[in-house]
């Protein structure tokens, strides 16, 4: 059985305040070609196919129309639901939908529910898993604590549990929307650590003959089994390296993967990093073929040179993103950026060092660091129950 794996299409989301929508009309309209062109029997979505839980409505308006067009495929369409989507709102018909050959899925009472697909081969069942946030499914599942581990091992129980019940030699697909150890990110994820740590083990889906992984943008194989597909657009400019794809994966008897190919997206505009000082970008002709891309420059002049928005967005009409990183002296010691201070830290990290920087270094005690986790908890809470 040959599935086809995507996911993280943020339908509404906007990049660098460029709007989207006919790009992403574009990829669906590619998706729906692939399956054709392809002859897929199952198409696999795995979560975030909206870029928040109240989407604009252009973007809904896009999603009922490809809702229609994946019911006429005349193949099975599974979907769950990502940290971006409201589990709510997007589940809203699911029942109906199911009757066009479309599961959508974004229950996590029905992690070990699965659906149900058959080849010459025998039985295959695939269980899609909506994103977890632990504080809100937790009791639901059992979880013996509020971690991403945790309450996505209670999911994979279920799915065990279910799966020994199913007779032998069925194969396994699982759909899930999380970040796994050894994934590799973009700045373009919404972080999900106030939930607990961030990870989550490989080992939690051993013996899953295929894991349809969404949440990080970039495509890439963790294990033959375990594969991230990517978003099918680029978000932010630290996915410019990125190959955006889909993954055609053939299962085949005893749940060998006998096909594995990766099938290019169409690309709107190339992105295009730049760096060095004002007068090198300007004059630089090894840079004219950068002309049409999306461009984030960074400019490396001791002093910021008058109008460089205007002036590079002349040469570079595409022009989006503008960094300042001055050239230091010899001897001086280069700062880190922004953006390097930033990562690897957590939201709580990044408001506690807000408080030590306004409160003169002073650190906060324990009381404020539990009011701040709370906060951070029940924000994100909220957004998941909205």
């Amino acid at each position: 059985m040959r599935f086809l794996h995507t996911s993280d299409w943020h339908l509404g989301r906007a990049f660098h305040r460029v709007g989207l929508l006919d790009a992403q009309r574009a990829f669906i309209d590619h998706l729906i070609a692939t399956v054709r062109d392809k002859q897929a029997d199952a198409l696999l979505v795995s979560g975030d196919i909206y870029d928040r839980a109240v989407p604009p409505l252009p973007a809904v308006e896009l999603f009922d129309e490809t809702l229609h067009r994946l019911a006429g495929l005349g193949i099975p369409v599974i979907m769950i639901s990502g940290n971006h989507d409201s589990p709510r709102r997007l589940g809203v018909g699911a029942g109906l939908l199911e009757r066009s050959n479309i599961h959508l899925r974004t229950d996590p009472e029905s992690c070990g529910e699965p659906v149900l697909l058959h080849d010459a081969h025998g039985g295959i069942a695939v269980y899609p898993l909506p994103y977890l946030e632990p504080a809100l499914v937790r009791e639901r599942l059992g979880a013996e604590r509020p971690g991403h581990t945790e309450v996505l091992a209670a999911a994979m129980r279920r799915v065990r549990r279910d799966l020994a019940a199913r007779p032998a030699g069925t194969r396994s697909v699982v759909l899930a929307h999380a970040f796994v150890t050894g994934g590799e990110e973009s700045d373009s994820e919404r972080d999900i650590t106030a939930g607990g740590a961030a990870s989550v083990p490989r080992t939690l889906f051993d013996g899953v003959d295929y894991v349809a992984l969404g949440h990080l943008h970039g495509a890439q194989a963790l294990t033959e089994r375990i594969r991230y597909s990517g978003s099918p657009l680029a978000y932010s400019f630290s996915e410019t390296g990125h190959r955006k794809s889909l993954w055609l994966i053939g299962l085949g008897p005893g749940g060998r993967i006998e096909q594995d190919e990766r099938l290019d997206c169409p690309v709107p505009r190339p992105l295009a990093r730049l760096r060095g000082t004002l007068d090198h970008l300007l004059t630089d002709p090894a840079l004219e073929e950068c002309r049409e891309h999306w461009v984030e420059a960074t400019l490396t002049d001791p002093g910021r040179p008058p109008d460089p928005m205007a002036r590079l967005g002349e040469r570079f009409p595409h022009l989006l993103s503008l960094v300042f990183e001055p050239r230091r002296a010899a001897g001086t010691p280069a700062g880190p950026r922004y953006g390097d201070r930033l990562r690897d830290r957590t939201d709580q990290q990044i408001a506690g060092d807000f408080l030590r920087h306004v409160r003169g270094g002073r650190e906060p005690d324990p009381g404020e660091g539990a009011l701040l986790a709370a906060a951070l908890e029940g924000a994100r809470t909220q957004e998941q129950q909205r």
